[in-house]
């Protein structure tokens, strides 16, 4: 792992891992950012695989995550049909220090000199040609040793990034500059001030260097991370594609950003002046920008009627969203949570989250929508002692042999055709169709069909919490190795 490696080629580690709540409530903690259809029929991950396709030019990608989206990697690889030479599921967040540090490591067993383009999944880029233009002229400074960001060319005063300052012009091609400083997000004032001095790029989060080289730089600056990356891969596990790093050893490496551990420190730091079109996607504002506006400059997207408005946002995932004499403002309506805020105040929506989170508010990490490997389930009703789902298994896809402690459950089959194991009884249940599921008595779901299983579930008991569920087998490995198998249930 990797393998299948051209060494005269690119190899792109795409950073899959975050959370972004700075699009909340669209995207959470379960759900981020770079797993949702945002700008295109893509996802956002899928968009940045695709962008590095070219077998020519790049390596097949490697991606570092985390273990929790394991499963919907997977499954929009699969639906892309992407080449992908590994994924490497980090067992918690350690920022991207870490992370890359071990994309490197892994790295350095195919070739020290591997020249590695490391991109953030959730951002946004145009002019794809001028873009690879940049990164192969780019790979001549990485190539020499040099650690190369990519720097945005600024075109107004933006608070939402942080910036690098451009020092003495180097000889190598295109425009590089030894990076003279790196400037966390400022404040508008300062923000003007860097715009009109001149030499101020926005940091994009994108860079180049080879394995060798960023591994000899985090030695010197963090040896401790390097030591704890390198002790997590030795002591993990791998299930191609996927590799999986010890915790224990992992958890010891500092949590600290690339930019902090690194860039900012080293005398081989140096920014390539980009111009091909970029966004970071973090804020609703920059959605708005990369939509398609009105005369008046609305921007709306899904189910919107707008009157009398101006430079107003509307993003509607069902519901029916209308707004009157409004200017400036952001709409952004889900199924279990609406953010109305003014474009000037969307950078706050984290401190809304951070609040929600305080109150103990389920809504600012899960959707109601919650996704499985097998497919999902969203909440339609709760009362005293009862709930209502609606069930969706994907064609093929089982879920594990399980029973409850608490609850009873009715399933009735609107759509599509289930296969019921009930102890050792297996039922098939057609439209129309029901089945009930007695406090106690293990069963599991199997769609055989070639099309979606649609399901409404009512559960009844006393306690109706996803942790009252006993997995006796699953498919998808869900039964920690240290954790006894019942030996009874009842059937």
């Amino acid at each position: 792992m990797p393998n299948d490696t051209n060494l005269n080629k690119i190899f792109p580690v795409i950073l899959c891992g975050g959370s972004g709540t700075r699009l909340w409530p669209v995207s959470r903690n379960t759900w981020p950012k770079q797993f949702i259809r945002l700008l295109s029929e893509r996802s956002l991950l899928q968009e940045t695989v695709e962008l590095v396709s070219d077998r020519d030019a790049y390596n097949a990608p490697l991606l570092i995550s985390n273990e929790a989206f394991r499963f919907v990697i997977s499954e929009q690889m699969k639906e892309i049909d992407a080449d992908v030479s590994g994924v490497v599921l980090e067992p918690e967040s350690r920022d991207t220090a870490p992370a890359i540090t071990l994309a490197a490591l892994a790295l350095e067993c195919i070739d020290p000199n591997a020249c590695m383009l490391v991109m953030p999944s959730d951002h946004s880029v145009g002019k794809k040609k001028l873009f690879h233009e940049t990164v192969s002229t780019a790979y001549q400074a990485a190539s020499a040793g040099e650690l190369v960001t990519f720097g945005m060319a600024a075109d107004r005063p933006e608070t939402a990034y942080g910036y690098v300052a451009q020092g003495e012009k180097l000889n190598y091609e295109g425009d590089c500059y030894r990076a003279a400083a790196f400037i966390e997000k400022p404040d508008v004032k300062t923000a003007e001030e860097l715009l009109a001095s001149g030499g101020h790029h926005w940091n994009s989060g994108m860079f180049m260097f080879t394995a060798r080289q960023f591994l000899e730089q985090m030695e010197l600056f963090h040896p401790s991370i390097v030591s704890a990356c390198r002790l997590a891969l030795k002591k993990g596990t791998e299930a191609w594609p996927f590799v999986l790093p010890d915790h224990d050893e992992f958890s010891k490496a500092l949590k600290i950003s690339i930019d902090y551990a690194l860039m900012e420190r080293t005398s081989s730091s140096v920014v390539m002046v980009s111009s091909f079109r970029w966004s970071d996607i973090g804020s609703w504002n920059a959605i708005a920008d990369l939509g398609d506006s009105d005369i008046d400059g609305n921007v709306k997207e899904g189910d919107a009627l707008l009157q009398d408005c101006k430079g107003t946002y509307i993003n509607s995932s069902g519901r029916l969203v209308t707004a009157i004499g409004l200017e400036d403002q952001i709409i952004i309506e889900t199924d279990d949570a609406i953010l109305v805020a003014a474009k000037d105040r969307v950078q706050d929506v984290k401190k809304m989250v951070t609040k929600l989170r305080g109150m103990g508010r389920d809504e600012a990490d899960t959707q109601a929508k919650v996704r499985r490997p097998w497919g999902a389930y969203q909440s339609i009703d709760v009362g005293v002692n009862h709930q209502v789902k609606h069930i969706t298994v994907k064609p093929g896809e089982i879920l594990s042999y399980q029973y409850h402690h608490h609850r009873a459950e009715h399933w009735v089959v609107v759509a599509g055709v289930a296969e019921v194991t009930l102890g050792k009884e297996v039922k098939r249940i057609e439209e129309n169709g029901s089945v009930y599921i007695p406090l106690g008595v293990a069963h599991r779901l199997h769609n055989p069909g070639d099309t979606p299983l649609h399901l409404i579930e009512v559960q009844f008991g006393d306690y109706l919490g996803e942790d009252d569920i006993v997995r006796l087998d699953d498919v998808y490995g869900r039964i920690p190795e240290d954790e006894p198998v019942p030996s009874t249930a009842a059937e």
